[in-house]
């Protein structure tokens, strides 16, 4: 591999090397874990409309749409706030009930649930023309493409170097 000169090993090897770095299956959208039961569907959508309106105001930041903007975030932020507190309720009452019953293992299991909290998160990610993307269709396609550049463009010294790090 060392002492490639012409055009068809290097070629050769190129072809190697994609082949052993091509995943052999699609990777599709991947669903996150349910840690916590108390966020459901609904609150799903509010975080759509949130990152929708987000999304609208950032381009154009006029009134109209730093209102609309704060009415969503205070309507999500209830929701969030109503849903965990009946959550709560819930996982106190069952904690009660394990304590009673002397199950000292669930009872420790819920203690530690509740240290570790609800921690939603919404993902963002900038496109070629440094617009944000924010579903999750979009974010899948940009990382496709920011990979499938990364990997398809190679020159001569890309190549050995690739090669050399495979054992090619």
């Amino acid at each position: 591999m060392e002492n490639l000169t012409d055009g068809e090993d290097i070629n050769r090897a190129r072809e190697n090397i994609t082949e052993n770095i091509k995943p052999k299956e699609s990777v599709g959208l991947h669903e996150l874990k349910q840690h916590k039961p108390q966020f459901d569907e609904e609150c799903l959508g509010f975080l759509d409309q949130k990152n929708q309106a987000t999304m609208r105001w950032l381009p154009d930041p006029n009134q109209s749409s730093v209102d609309n903007l704060h009415n969503i975030r205070l309507e999500g932020s209830r929701h969030f706030r109503n849903k965990k507190k009946e959550y709560l309720k819930a996982k106190i009452e069952e904690l009660r009930t394990n304590s009673k019953i002397k199950n000292i293992m669930d009872l420790h299991r819920g203690v530690s649930d509740f240290r570790k909290g609800n921690q939603p998160r919404t993902n963002k990610v900038k496109d070629e023309k440094d617009d944000l993307v924010a579903d999750s269709y979009g974010i899948l396609a940009r990382w496709r493409n920011h990979f499938s550049q990364l990997l398809n463009i190679l020159g001569v010294n890309d190549v050995r170097q690739r090669a050399k790090y495979l054992g090619v």
